[in-house]
C-alpha cells in the first residue's frame, strides 16, 4: 500500500470517530450480509465467549477493540482505541491493515462499500 492511500485510509477512519453516526447500517441488507457473513464464520463467532481464531463478534458495537479478557489480541488491537460502532467497524472491514496497522487479522479487507453495509446491518441485527 502506498503512503498516499495509507494517509487516505487514515484519514477516512478518523472521520468516522469523531462525524456524527451515519446509515451504514440502515442502508444495509442483513439477509444479503448473513450470506457475506459465511466468509468471516470461518474465523468469528455470534455466540456469546465463544472466541474462535478470531475474538466473538457478540455485542460487538460499543464494545472496545482488544477488550475481551479471554482472547490474545495483537498489540497493536489493544491499543487502537477503538469502539466499535458501524462507522468504526466499516472503516476497519474496508482496510483492516490500514486502520490498525500489524493487527493481527488475515483479511485484506472488502472494497465493497455495499457489501459493507449488508455486513453490518446483518452484525447488527445477529450480534446483540
Amino acid at each position: 500500500m502506498s503512503r498516499h492511500s495509507m494517509r487516505v485510509s487514515q484519514f477516512a477512519f478518523a472521520m468516522a470517530l469523531f462525524l456524527p453516526p451515519s446509515t451504514v447500517h440502515a442502508e444495509g441488507d442483513a439477509a444479503k450480509g448473513e450470506q457475506k457473513f459465511q466468509d468471516c464464520a470461518a474465523c468469528h463467532k455470534l455466540e456469546p465467549n465463544a472466541n474462535a481464531v478470531g475474538p466473538t463478534l457478540h455485542h460487538v458495537f460499543g464494545r472496545k477493540a482488544g477488550e475481551i479478557s479471554q482472547f490474545r489480541y495483537s498489540p497493536a488491537m489493544k491499543r487502537s482505541g477503538i469502539t466499535w460502532s458501524a462507522e468504526t467497524l466499516d472503516a476497519f472491514l474496508a482496510d483492516p491493515q490500514a486502520v490498525v496497522p500489524a493487527n493481527r487479522m488475515p483479511y485484506a479487507g472488502m472494497t465493497d462499500a455495499a457489501e459493507r453495509a449488508d455486513l453490518i446491518a446483518f452484525l447488527q441485527k445477529a450480534s446483540n
